[in-house]
Order: C-alpha cells, then structure tokens, then sequence
C-alpha cells in the first residue's frame, strides 16, 4: 500500500447524514397513548377483581369444592404465614408477593400485593367499577382504531406482510436478526419487520378481541342478551380463565414491546410515537441482506 493510500485509509469517513420521516400517523398515535392509559387501569383494578377469588377453573362452575389449576394461596406453616402458588400439582413458595404479602407490616393473606392493585386496599366494588370504566374506554378507542386500520389502509399499508416476508428463508433471517439485536437501518426503518407485523395483527385481531369478547362473557346482563358466549367459552368459568391468560399473554407482550424499545433507541421510539416523526440514516441502503427489511 502507498503513503498515499495509507493516508486516504485514515481519514475518518463522514457521518450519516439524519433525517426525519413520517412514521405513524395521528390516530395510530392517539389510540396507542389511550390504550397505554386504559391498559394499565385495566390490568390493575383486574388483578383487584382477581384478588377476590385469587384461583382459575375449568369449566362451568368454579365453586369451592372444585379442583383449580392455578392459585395464589397463603397457607399456615409452623405457625407462619407462607405464600405458595400452585400451578396443577406444581407448588412454587412466593411469600412476600403472590399468595401473602406485607400489608402494614404483617403478612397476610392476598393474592397479589397491594402496590400492582386499584385501588391498593381491597374493594371488590371498586375494583369493579373501575374496571368497567376503562374497559368500555378502551373499547371504544378499539373501533376507532380498527376503523382507522381499514378505511385508511392501515392494515394493508402497514402491517400486512407480503409473501416474500413469509417465507420460512426470512422468517428465519428476521428471527436471527432479532436475537442478535440487529435493527433495520435507513430506509429499512421505514417499515415494520414482518415480526412486528405479524406481533401487531395479532395482538389487534386475535388477543384484545378475546379480552373482550371473554370480558363479556362474564357479565350476567350480556349472559341474558347473548346466552350463546358462555357456550362459546365452555362455561363462565372457562371465559375467566381465558380472559386472565389473555391478558398475562398481554403483559408479556408489553415487556417484550418496551425491551425492544430501550435497545433499539428510546429517544426516537418515543419521538416518533409522539412526534409522529422518525430519524433514519439517509445515506444507508435498502437492500441490504445485513439488516432488517
């Protein structure tokens, strides 16, 4: 190699040049923050509501005498309170935190702990209404957003995959690419990656829906107007248990989703989801095979 060369090697390359593009428009960004909003009440005046019976049946009855699959019980060892929760024959002590907890400072029996509940202290009554309160708030916001999704191309602009992203060869690259923590870069980051195409469908079509559809179904008064929902899910019982799964299934979602926003840039995730606007490298390629498309 020349001095010259050698010379031209060391100079520093210039930086990408930045700039900022459109990313999501005001409705996806106004249903996203209510049901960031709405999500969280629900979530904690449901684990209130919980709280009441803390154990998931099987089936049409759930009364005491019947066997549960899953429960937070607090039982009396020694003279000591313990906090065990049972998955079917499976026994794993969580004292401190499910099945007793400090109220006060003195263990006692309570399913989940009073600092993840609304209101913190137990109020069935209250649990109720205000899980009810946000519950219709975030249906509503729901048919906002479905609507959106389909009378402006929202679902099929943005989130429907094609068939060149659902071929085993790329799935399989987008799942390396993830476990790897590679993020699409420049243009590539206009758009979703099939996994968060796939991920979003899901969690708008399949998952809330079945919150709401198994929220219902446990109502008495929408029992009476649609008799057929507790058939559908094999008895109020069943309906409960889905609906708690559903949204546990939810809440793993909401980790992943907020993982994989801190290491892929806080800043501009958050920018762009209020901002609606979105930083990209111009000068990085399309095509890639490196990154993410």
């Amino acid at each position: 190699m020349s001095s010259l060369d050698s010379s031209l090697s060391m100079i520093p390359s210039p930086p990408a040049r930045r700039i900022l593009i459109r990313r999501h428009s005001l409705a996806v960004r106004l249903t996203h923050w209510i049901n960031v909003l709405c999500l969280s009440f629900l979530l904690m005046s449901g684990l209130q509501i919980f709280n009441a019976h803390p154990e998931l049946y099987w089936g049409q009855f759930g009364a005491d005498a019947d066997h549960s699959f899953l429960a937070l019980e607090a039982v009396n060892e020694n003279g000591a309170l313990k906090g065990v929760t049972r998955i079917g024959s499976l026994e794993i002590p969580t004292t401190g935190v499910l099945g007793a907890s400090l109220i006060n400072g003195e263990l006692r029996p309570r399913g989940f702990p009073t600092w993840i509940t609304i209101p913190s202290y137990r109020d069935l009554a209250a649990g109720r209404r205000w899980h009810f309160f946000f519950a219709w708030l975030f249906v509503i916001n729901g048919f906002v957003y479905l609507a959106y999704g389909f009378l402006a191309g929202h679902f099929r602009r943005d989130l429907a995959p094609t068939a060149a992203e659902l071929t085993p060869r790329h799935l399989a690259h987008e799942i390396a690419a993830h476990a790897r923590l590679r993020f699409p870069k420049g243009e590539a980051a206009r758009r979703y990656n099939v996994l968060q195409k796939l991920t979003y469908l899901a969690v708008a079509l399949i998952l809330l829906p079945l919150m709401v559809a198994t929220g219902l179904t446990m109502s008495p008064g929408i029992d009476a107007a649609l008799p057929w929902l507790v058939d559908l899910f094999g008895g109020r019982q069943s309906a409960r248990s889905i609906h708690f799964i559903a949204a546990s299934l939810l809440v793993l979602f909401v980790i992943v989703h907020l993982a994989m926003v801190l290491v892929s840039g806080v800043l501009n995730n958050l920018r762009s989801m209020i901002t609606g606007r979105y930083a990209i490298d111009a000068d990085q390629p399309a095509a890639a095979k490196d990154h993410l498309p």
